[in-house]
C-alpha cells in the first residue's frame, strides 16, 4: 500500500514566494503525526512536489536537499518515514513531462515503489494535484490546508479533509 503526498500546502505551510530555506519550511500541525500514522500502518509514503524555484534560480538543488533533510528529520522524530521524494525542478515554461498537472512524478513513484499506482491515493491541495492524480489513475484526495479551500470550491466532487492528519485517521480506519 502506498500513499502519495504533495509537499507545500499539505505537509508544510506554503508560501507565494517559495520555500527558500530550511527555516522557511514549517510543518502544518498534525502532518508529521499523519505520516507516522501511515508508516505504522504499513503504508509506503512518497512525496511528489513541483519545485520550480530551482528552475527559476530562486534556490539551488543543494538547498532544496537541505529543506528535504529537515522534513525527513522531523518525520523521523515523529516516528514516521518516507519511502521517497520526487520533485520537478523545472521552470513552468519548460513544458516537461514531470511537472504536475502531468503525471510524470507519479509514474516515477510507480517505478521506484514497484507498486501499481492505479487507485492509490494522491493527497494534494491544488487543482494541478487533482489533475495529476486523475491523469495517473490515482485516487485524488484534497486537504483543506494550503490552497485546498479554494480548490474544493472548484472541485466539490473530490473527497476533502480538514488536513492530512484527518485524512490519515480516516484512511487507516477503513
Amino acid at each position: 500500500m502506498i500513499v502519495i503526498l504533495d509537499r507545500d500546502g499539505v505537509i508544510n505551510h506554503d508560501s507565494p514566494d517559495f520555500i527558500k530555506s530550511p527555516d522557511e519550511w514549517i510543518p502544518i500541525n498534525g502532518s508529521m503525526e499523519a505520516i507516522a500514522l501511515f508508516t505504522h500502518h504499513g503504508y509506503q509514503v512518497y512525496v511528489a512536489t513541483n519545485q520550480s524555484g530551482v528552475g527559476r534560480g530562486i534556490i539551488n538543488e543543494d538547498l532544496l536537499g537541505e529543506i528535504h533533510q529537515k522534513m525527513l528529520s522531523m518525520i523521523q522524530d515523529a516516528g514516521g518515514a518516507l519511502a521517497g521524494i520526487v520533485y520537478c525542478p523545472h521552470h513552468p515554461n519548460r513544458n516537461c513531462q514531470c511537472r504536475k498537472p502531468r503525471p510524470g512524478l507519479l509514474h516515477r513513484i510507480e517505478r521506484m515503489s514497484g507498486v501499481a499506482i492505479t487507485g492509490q491515493p494522491f493527497v494534494g491541495d491544488s487543482p494541478r494535484d487533482i489533475q495529476a492524480a486523475q491523469a495517473a489513475n490515482c485516487e485524488p484526495v484534497l486537504v483543506l490546508t494550503g490552497n485546498g479551500q479554494s480548490t474544493h470550491i472548484r472541485h466539490p466532487d473530490i473527497p476533502a479533509f480538514k488536513d492530512l492528519l484527518t485524512y490519515a485517521e480516516y484512511k487507516i480506519s477503513l
